[in-house]
């Protein structure tokens, strides 16, 4: 992907800047008092896509700012970075932990059900297919690569946020960009990031976006494009 052209104002022009920080500002100021930090969900609408047809697009983009801080992480770790975890706190499992699953789908996706970020070490991720076989990829949970040169939490950041847009079965899809706990200009950037990121992974870019929403989790869905 070009980030350039990301970012570049042919392909924000699309997206009407004004429309945009006016939904903001009314999922922000009318939303209620919650126990819980509301999401900001992106909803996108396609057309012009046939999913048995084309090829099925896939991307993933970092936001530059984390969406879902609440999101947990378990490191599958060598003794360096098991060290290192549970220094900061973090769940961890290293190699003899993971060869008692017995490759062994249904308490894998028991164990692994919460954490919704998954870094490995590089020697460990070498031995995920002899210690677990296919399980983790089928529940799409495969890990992602951490080096000894990285640091624990800056890639566990990384990763939270980090989105990924994945054509399916059918042309709607949700995803979360943003929370209420962020400022509405963070929002707009995460939106606006998103959105053009979405845009250059389309085939006739923003002509096969039909519709945009902007929705909280308890809150009213705010048209903001189509």
């Amino acid at each position: 992907i070009d980030f350039a052209r990301i970012s570049n104002k042919e392909w924000m022009s699309k997206l009407n800047q004004e429309v945009l920080k006016r939904s903001i500002h009314t999922i922000n100021t009318e939303r209620k008092e919650r126990k819980f930090v509301e999401t900001v969900e992106l909803q996108i609408g396609l057309k012009d896509y046939d999913p048995q047809k084309d090829k099925r697009f896939s991307g993933s983009i970092k936001l530059k700012h984390i969406p879902r801080q609440k999101l947990q992480a378990i490191i599958l770790g060598d003794q360096i970075h098991c060290d290192q975890a549970k220094e900061l706190g973090i769940p961890y499992i290293d190699a003899e932990g993971l060869k008692k699953f017995n490759k062994q789908r249904k308490p894998m996706k028991k164990f692994f059900k919460p954490y919704a970020v998954l870094l490995a070490s590089e020697s460990i991720i070498k031995q995920i297919p002899r210690l677990v076989g296919p399980s983790l990829t089928k529940l799409g949970k495969f890990p992602m690569t951490v080096s000894h040169n990285d640091n624990l939490q800056e890639k566990i950041d990384e990763a939270k946020a980090t989105i990924k847009f994945q054509l399916k079965k059918v042309l709607c899809m949700g995803v979360g960009v943003a929370n209420l706990n962020m400022t509405e200009e963070q929002q707009r950037e995460n939106i606006t990031l998103a959105i053009n990121f979405l845009a250059s992974l389309l085939k006739k870019q923003w002509n096969n976006i039909r519709t945009l929403h902007i929705k909280t989790t308890m809150g009213k869905a705010q048209r903001i494009y189509g």
